[in-house]
């Protein structure tokens, strides 16, 4: 494998306290964004808090910039527009919070019949999303969210042990939070593609961690006289070129999907490049550190060994 940074020595575990602190303000930022959201007061998409899609297809090509600011100009300036160039089609999404005398899809329509007048178009489809499906899908995401992070923990608990399971679960959790956190500091938009987005980073930082564990592991049989800090630290300076070049791989991918791929994609991209950095950096920085604050410490780690 590609060895960007040859033999590295570095003191992973003698800074961990400053990693819990850092930590712990993204997890408690994290926890607001969640109560936040649950209360309904955090920038949730019509996924979660209701409103209306309206699906157009044009005769001609309608540029974004013209139709947001046909919409802007006629009181939906919160509309979310996705355009499908190749087709002629626009989808326009309107929360139900935005408040108009008519019906949602009916001003939509209106709106475009009179700023487009020389361009027909036919309604493909019309979506409402009433405040109570909102609720469900929120209560359906937060449980998909909980699924998964028991299933880290059986997965990880079968494979290795029950502490590291509770190790990798909590570093993985810890991700999801820093994001969910760094989304509602910026209030960025919340919706169904952006939990879409924490549970992939989930799965990518499972692989993160699991990759660090086996060589803990593997240490922990061959070097049975060393220090537990000094057991983990070598385990993670080993493997940390390839946890960088996997990481930075990822990375160069997300880039340009977040600088160019449109608003749609967007969110979801930048949630998946936040979360593949706080992935990396929960790998070594929080999941290896746990193993030392389990009773007993990294001593007897692995019963089995």
């Amino acid at each position: 494998m590609l060895e960007i940074l040859g033999k590295t020595n570095v003191d992973f575990m003698g800074k961990r306290r400053y990693a819990f602190l850092f930590s712990g303000i993204m997890v408690v930022l994290g926890l607001i964004a969640l109560i936040q959201i649950a209360r309904g007061q955090a920038n949730l998409g019509i996924d979660f808090a209701g409103g209306t899609a309206v699906q157009l297809k044009f005769d001609q090509l309608v540029r974004i910039e013209d139709a947001r600011k046909a919409l802007e100009a006629n009181g939906l300036a919160d509309a979310e527009l996705q355009e499908f160039g190749q087709e002629n089609k626009l989808l326009i999404r309107v929360k139900a919070s935005t408040t108009i005398e008519e019906k949602t899809a009916e001003k939509v329509v209106s709106i475009f019949s009179k700023e487009f007048p020389g361009n027909k178009f036919v309604v493909e489809s019309s979506t409402e999303i009433g405040p109570t499906i909102g609720k469900k899908l929120q209560s359906d995401a937060l449980v998909a969210i909980v699924i998964s992070f028991a299933g880290i923990i059986l997965y990880i608990a079968a494979r290795f042990e029950l502490r590291f399971g509770v190790a990798a679960a909590l570093a993985t959790f810890h991700d999801v939070l820093a994001v969910l956190g760094a989304f509602y500091i910026l209030d960025k938009e919340i919706t169904l593609l952006v939990v879409t987005a924490l549970l992939t980073l989930a799965g990518y930082s499972l692989t993160d961690t699991v990759v660090v564990f086996d060589r803990i592991r593997e240490n922990l049989r061959l070097r049975r006289r060393e220090q537990e800090e000094t057991m983990i630290n070598n385990a993670i300076n080993q493997v940390l070129s390839r946890t960088i070049v996997t990481s930075l791989t990822v990375v160069l991918v997300l880039i340009p999907l977040t600088l160019a791929g449109g608003e749609v994609l967007h969110d979801f991209s930048l949630a998946l490049l936040w979360g593949v950095i706080f992935g990396t950096y929960s790998s070594v920085f929080v999941a290896s550190p746990l193993l030392l604050l389990w009773p007993g410490g990294a001593g007897r780690i692995l019963k089995r060994a």
